[in-house]
């Protein structure tokens, strides 16, 4: 028996945006609580993202003058999400997520705003809006963070600009009428400038967006709230009082040390996407070993779970949410990878083709239905090779994976491998292992019809969500043009994994669940840890986040009202 070296109120595991709410949440509640983050920065894979958080009906839209309800909601769900597991989860999540935005606005640091015209990603079902369910968080000063902010975990560098530099989305457009428009010039001039005096003080830029402010934000609720964070520390186990988690067993630097709970722990690893033996199991050979997610997902919250007798909830149509993904390495050796969500696939000028040089699916798709027909086009091949195929006009205009707009020296790009570059089709075929009259065919198919803006084969471009992904400035279709102008460009595309769907069954308090649906006293579960309430169906932006934040917000109240663990007996738990 370890006797405890300290004993906190809850310990929460994993600093994510799951964890990071349920934690901000009890203490708000005025819990004593304790952070255990592995790395040695705060934000996970949410630090990454886009920081969408999908909340139907939420408090944000009535004041922007958007309508929507639960009932609609029900109703788009029914046909998006069909299997009936997890129903009930799905009708706590979408009756607790507007309590849960509102509460943390009212005691967080936490600000979101509506994205008014952010479709669903199915927005001819009944029920679907088109915008205002998903919310972004609003931008974020670093400087608050004061010396703290060196442990939040910066955005990937692919996604900054002048080595760090973020940008809002609202401000892209801006960017690219550069030199165009007086006003986009004088508004690009503006970030440019203020980033400059930024980085006489920080290593990068200090106007946070996307999940970088939410991470942002989230923890600094935690500081104001003297939310203790134990970082680069890994927890071996769960320290059981009879059938009760009462603390952890935590190595940090060379010792082992338990750490008591009066009343629970959250566990918010953030799933598995980078164990190989738990990707082997549940992902289907097609897909691969690629993941758009931090690395340190790698499932030690399902591991420590089942070893108490929690239940995974393995029910899930898609074991993981999908994105294409191209990879590369960076100046400092590293393997980077590009998720190609929104920026490139759904832009006039560019198609997909598979192995045998036809295309194989709608470019402008949400990026997990692109990856579900790329698996099944895979077949069960996990080295399956997919191209993106564009012109030098599409190249410039738009750029292709990290590869930017108005990028002048692409060369290096093609030097690396990253990017293929042919003169003429034919040898673009023959550099991509393509038979040339295959590709030659599925080129001209494809021109025939985009000259006139038409996409007859996939219909690309057919709804409200396909074009807000496009070009609004080019007609007449935003999301199709034809591709004429040599030099010809390819980019290899891998299935990729933004995180997995399959983890803990829990109940709607966010309590982890044995096999016989009785809950684990003192353990709960939220993020990816947590069984995906869609069933590993992806509606729409932000369905990952959106659950994420309200289940660690469930469970950060469940948490203060529920009954105290005596401090006698959490502290002399048994390992």
């Amino acid at each position: 028996m370890m006797p405890a070296h300290e004993t906190y109120d809850v310990i929460v595991i994993g600093a994510g945006a799951g964890g990071m709410t349920a934690a901000a949440v009890a203490a708000a509640e005025g819990l004593r609580v304790l952070v255990i983050e592995k790395t040695a920065f705060v934000g996970g894979t949410t630090a990454w993202s886009g920081g969408m958080v999908w909340i139907p009906a939420n408090p944000k839209m009535k004041g922007a003058g958007l309508s929507d309800s639960i009932t609609d909601a029900v109703q788009y769900l029914s046909s998006t999400v069909p299997e009936p597991a997890n129903a009930g989860l799905r009708a706590a999540f979408l009756a607790r997520g507007p309590e849960a935005v509102a509460y943390l606005e009212a005691n967080t640091e936490v600000r979101l705003q509506p994205v008014k015209a952010y479709p669903d990603y199915y927005p001819e079902r009944l029920g679907a809006t088109p915008g205002g369910r998903v919310l972004e968080p609003v931008a974020f000063d670093g400087t608050r963070l004061g010396a703290s902010f060196a442990r939040l975990r910066p955005p990937l560098p692919e996604f900054t600009l002048f080595g760090g530099m973020m940008v809002n989305r609202l401000d892209i457009p801006h960017l690219r009428r550069v030199g165009k428009s007086l006003h986009s010039t004088l508004r690009a001039a503006r970030l440019v400038s203020e980033y400059a005096l930024q980085r006489l003080r920080s290593p990068r830029g200090t106007t946070l967006h996307l999940g970088n402010a939410l991470a942002g934000r989230l923890y600094a609720s935690l500081l104001a709230r003297q939310v203790e964070i134990l970082f680069s520390a890994d927890v071996e186990d769960l320290s059981m009082q009879g059938e009760r988690v009462a603390g952890v067993v935590v190595r940090h630097g060379s010792r082992d040390r338990l750490i008591a709970t009066r009343r629970g722990v959250v566990l918010a690893t953030g799933g598995f996407s980078h164990d190989a033996t738990l990707r082997k199991h549940f992902f289907p050979a097609a897909a691969g070993f690629v993941s758009a997610t931090n690395t340190s997902a790698t499932g030690d919250g399902l591991r420590l779970a089942t070893a108490t007798g929690a239940a995974l909830n393995a029910e899930a149509t898609s074991p993981a949410y999908w994105v294409p993904a191209s990879l590369f390495r960076r100046a400092d050796g590293s393997r980077g990878v590009f998720p190609h969500t929104v920026t490139d696939r759904a832009k006039p000028g560019v198609i997909a083709v598979n192995a045998a040089g036809r295309r194989f699916v709608n470019e402008a798709l949400s990026y997990h239905e692109f990856v579900l027909a790329m698996l099944r086009d895979g077949n069960g091949e996990p080295d399956r090779p997919f191209y993106l195929i564009c012109d030098r006009q599409f190249l410039w205009s738009y750029g292709l994976g990290r590869i930017k707009p108005f990028t002048r020296n692409y060369r290096r790009y093609v030097t690396s491998g990253e990017l293929i570059e042919a003169a003429h089709i034919e040898q673009f075929a023959a550099k991509i292992g393509i038979k040339p009259s295959a590709l030659a065919a599925t080129l001209a198919n494809y021109n025939a019809d985009a000259k006139d803006g038409r996409d007859p084969e996939f219909g690309r471009g057919s709804t409200i969500y396909q074009r807000h992904l496009g070009d609004i400035g080019h007609k007449p279709n935003p999301c199709v043009a034809p591709m004429v102008r040599a030099p010809f460009f390819a980019m290899r595309i891998y299935p990729a994994d933004l995180g997995t769907a399959i983890g803990m069954k829990v109940d709607a308090q966010a309590r982890v669940l044995r096999e016989d649906g009785t809950p684990i006293a003192g353990l709960y579960a939220c993020g990816n840890d947590m069984g995906s309430i869609m069933n590993g169906n992806y509606p729409g932006p932000g369905i990952t986040l959106g659950p994420a934040l309200t289940f660690g917000y469930i469970a950060g109240r469940h948490l203060a009202e529920s009954g105290v663990m005596t401090t006698a007996s959490a502290a002399t738990a048994p390992v």
